[in-house]
């Protein structure tokens, strides 16, 4: 889901371990954080979980727009990763 997009899949759509071990662990830490967020019982347990996933989200952006080995897939992973940041900030805000 993460790889292919990203240009980190071989050319026949398989991930190598290092690869496929990123990509979990990310998931990972997104869904610990996800869960924290859902959890929190407190309006400051909740802005620190959702500042954690907008700083998550936003250095997944600068990182893979500067470091991906293909430019269209720079982009559109600094878009998405991004955007996803954007969304939590502003759902953050509205939750305020």
């Amino acid at each position: 889901m993460l790889a292919k997009p990203c240009g980190l899949s071989e050319p026949d759509g398989s991930v190598s371990a290092p690869t496929g071990l990123l990509v979990r662990a990310m998931g990972a830490r997104d869904t610990a954080i996800g869960t924290a967020m859902l959890l929190a019982k407190t309006p400051s347990a909740s802005r620190t979980a959702a500042a954690c996933r907008i700083a998550s989200d936003l250095s997944d952006a600068a990182l893979f727009g500067a470091f991906l080995p293909d430019v269209a897939a720079r982009k559109k992973a600094a878009a998405v990763a991004g955007g996803w940041g954007l969304l939590c900030a502003l759902a953050a805000w509205a939750a305020d």
